[in-house]
């Protein structure tokens, strides 16, 4: 039976309440997931229930979210300098358009090319932002030092270790190069924010170390500037596409922090990374 006040409003063979209604108090309910995509009709209940029923503006968009984001940087950074390590991926590439938008030259951006990338790739990033975007980009070509802290290593999560390590070691000579730097600018993304919340917390496993320049050294006083915190993968890219970048930018295939490093089985060679990368290509 139905609770007083409800009506039916949908029912199948199978269920005879599908979904009801208390209009006068603005209850509805549904037995089946209005979310998913063979719901066929399911984005019209819940934009009926969002934007008819509970009275929402629908603000959320890549425009709006990107001038936000702007407004809030300019307001954080002022002045100030700001670094970002760019990967090439999809959340430090819209975090160095979002902020060389925002802020233009007070962004520097270190690119460390450890010669565990794709085909090409180094010179793409390089291509995309510092040619056609004007972005300052430090190229840090460190891939004999990878390559030779990964000599003779085969354990999956210790060649993690020394990539990330490595990362930081290299970032971080960088970094010290350029001066009055106040602010670290990384890709932190909704999910990410999740997960840490759930390491501290203690109820969410450790599946592998994470590679993120989230560990730099605890004596690199920066203050932290993450615009796409609040944010999921999807309107990342989105958000993305609305600053400029490429759809085969924004859409490309997730690449890991370690690279072909993480895809190689066993140790680390240059001519099994060379080998991967044509294979990949």
């Amino acid at each position: 039976e139905m609770p007083a006040g409800f009506h039916i409003l949908a029912s199948t063979p199978s269920c005879p309440i599908a979904a009801m209604a208390d209009d006068a108090r603005a209850y509805y309910g549904v037995q089946f997931h209005p979310e998913v995509t063979h719901t066929k009709q399911g984005l019209r209940i819940l934009s009926r229930f969002v934007l008819d029923i509970c009275g929402c503006a629908a603000l959320w968009t890549p425009s709006n979210i990107v001038d936000d984001a702007i407004a809030t940087v300019r307001a954080q950074v002022g002045s100030s300098k700001v670094l970002l390590g760019l990967s090439g991926g999809v959340d430090s590439s819209v975090v160095a358009a979002l902020l060389h938008k925002a802020i233009g030259d007070q962004l520097t951006c270190v690119f460390v090319d450890n010669g565990l990338l794709r085909l090409h790739e180094g010179d793409q990033v390089m291509a995309m932002f510092a040619e056609n975007m004007g972005v300052k980009v430090i190229r840090a070509n460190a891939e004999d030092k990878f390559l030779g802290r990964l000599a003779g290593v085969a354990d999956p999560e210790e060649k993690r270790k020394i990539i990330g390590r490595t990362f930081i070691e290299v970032f971080d000579e960088e970094a010290t190069k350029l001066q009055d730097v106040k602010f670290l600018a990384q890709g932190t993304i909704y999910p990410d924010v999740i997960e840490s919340a759930g390491a501290k917390t203690g109820k969410a496993h450790v599946i592998k170390s994470h590679h993120n320049v989230g560990g730099l050294p605890e004596d690199m006083q920066f203050e932290l500037v993450e615009p796409l915190r609040e944010l999921f993968k999807d309107e990342v890219r989105k958000i993305g596409l609305e600053l400029g970048l490429p759809y085969d930018m924004v859409y490309r295939h997730p690449f890991p922090g370690p690279g072909l490093g993480v895809r190689i089985l066993g140790e680390v060679k240059k001519e099994y990374a060379d080998l991967l990368r044509q294979a990949d290509h």
